[in-house]
């Protein structure tokens, strides 16, 4: 096993392995109860368990099912060959197919219209799953068609979720024969959550040092903005590029902690335009090519764009 990713060799296979607040988790365990799986389209942040969810229903319920990413395959021509072949051919188990649809805010808007008639067309064998990221970039149709569930947590279950992380977590690196000191476990799990993979993935990474110990601290510690908002107040675009090159931080990490400052270091006639600029670049942040680019497109606007005190 040490020779896999552990976000896969420690991927739950069934609906109660996964953790999600009950309110999530019954509907889902329902439809692997009935053996029926619905058109669903699940959505919510990076890492929360969306594909999880999806393949462990059809190993549950164990129905044929095709993954297709729609990162990569995201045109019209996917739908019209690939998909309608597999829908239109019968089960080898003689139950639904299924047909999980990852990264679906990933396809043209031709290709979710031809969703449209595949999902009607093939109601009697298959169901289709989507997952997202951003449901507002799914057409319409599509939710109309699919039961949709958003996986993002109530302020209220945050506590719950991220203490059985904990103990998840836990256990992986005791079967990975890691050692590791809870604080510092629960530092990571603190700054990435509800990212699960994040979290699993850089564990992983850590525990290549031998242990997970008080002498990774300084890579997972919140990056402090006072640095970088001098650059902006000083219109210093070198010192600008140079911080963003040399910090190797989460983007939103750093678009969170803008945002929260924002009070302290802005002239209040700037604060409405500031919440706007950093919106705009967060959702971007999702389809770049090149993040760092993204953010320091960011810090640019906003050191053009607003006046600090």
């Amino acid at each position: 096993m040490k020779h896999l990713l552990w976000t896969e060799a420690y991927r739950p296979k069934t609906i109660e392995d996964c953790i999600l607040p009950e309110r999530l988790k019954t509907p889902f365990q329902e439809y692997v109860n009935q053996r029926n799986i619905p058109n669903l389209l699940l959505c919510g942040g990076a890492g929360v368990g969306k594909t999880t969810v999806a393949k462990a229903m059809c190993e549950e319920v164990g129905c044929d099912y095709l993954i297709i990413n729609g990162s990569d395959e995201n045109g019209v021509d996917v739908v019209r060959n690939k998909i309608k072949n597999y829908a239109s051919s019968v089960s080898f188990t003689g139950t639904r197919r299924v047909i999980i649809i990852d990264e679906a805010d990933y396809l043209s808007v031709n290709a979710q219209a031809a969703f449209r008639n595949s999902i009607e067309e093939f109601s009697k064998n298959c169901s289709f799953i989507f997952t997202c990221n951003y449901k507002t970039k799914m057409i319409e149709p599509l939710h109309s068609r699919c039961a949709v569930i958003d996986f993002t947590l109530k302020n209220s279950e945050k506590t719950k979720m991220a203490s059985q992380f904990f103990k998840r977590i836990q256990t992986i690196l005791k079967k990975e024969e890691v050692e590791f000191e809870p604080a510092v476990v629960a530092a990571v799990i603190e700054k990435h959550f509800p990212d699960f993979r994040r979290v699993i993935n850089e564990l992983q990474r850590f525990s290549q040092f031998g242990k997970i110990d008080t002498g990774i601290l300084a890579q997972i510690t919140d990056v402090t903005l006072s640095q970088i908002v001098g650059f902006i107040k000083d219109k210093d675009f070198g010192s600008i590029r140079k911080w963003v090159a040399s910090n190797d931080v989460d983007p939103q990490t750093i678009y969170r902690k803008l945002y929260d400052s924002l009070y302290d270091v802005l002239q209040p006639g700037s604060i409405p335009q500031a919440v706007i600029i950093l919106a705009d670049y967060q959702y971007k942040q999702a389809f770049v090519v090149d993040a760092e680019i993204n953010i320091v497109a960011c810090l640019t606007e906003l050191m053009v764009n607003l006046e600090f005190k």
